[in-house]
């Protein structure tokens, strides 16, 4: 089942400036970024460490780039901060389905596109405790390159 905390998403106003808090406070590097057209953000994505599965740990600083979009709503509402946690598994559809199994709602019917690739899906973050949850299948291991500027 889930395997890993594979990324914990906070959300900015100013992704430049938040990457070079991070970069400048604890040494994170910048390994990945991407405009998510679907999901109105733009992201970057910090990577912590590798984990026993062949994956990583990342933060996913996230910015809208509309304010209709569910993240730029979120932060009108509630500020810069902690927006979700996303735990890794090897089989989004099989494990969302099983938790969906539990009673818990599953916000998507099918598993979208997700940072780097990955296959994604959440869950209804009033059934889990007033946390947003996300569940993430990276794409193929090691296909996800080397991290920017290297």
């Amino acid at each position: 089942m889930l395997t890993r905390i594979d990324h914990i998403g906070i959300a900015c106003t100013d992704l430049d400036a938040t990457v070079e808090f991070y970069r400048a406070t604890y040494g994170f590097e910048v390994f990945h970024t991407e405009i998510n057209e679907e999901q109105g953000v733009r992201e970057a994505m910090l990577r912590i460490n590798g984990t026993d599965d062949g994956g990583s740990s990342y933060l996913q600083l996230i910015e809208p780039t509309r304010e209709d979009s569910a993240v730029g709503k979120w932060l009108k509402k509630n500020g810069e901060g902690v927006h979700h946690i996303a735990f890794g598994t090897a089989d989004v559809d099989a494990d969302s389905e099983a938790i969906r199994g539990k009673g818990i709602r599953v916000l998507y019917d099918e598993p979208r596109r997700g940072s780097m690739d990955s296959r994604i899906t959440f869950l209804h973050p009033k059934d889990c405790h007033g946390v947003l949850t996300e569940l993430v299948t990276s794409a193929a291991p090691h296909a996800q390159g080397e991290p920017e500027g290297h």
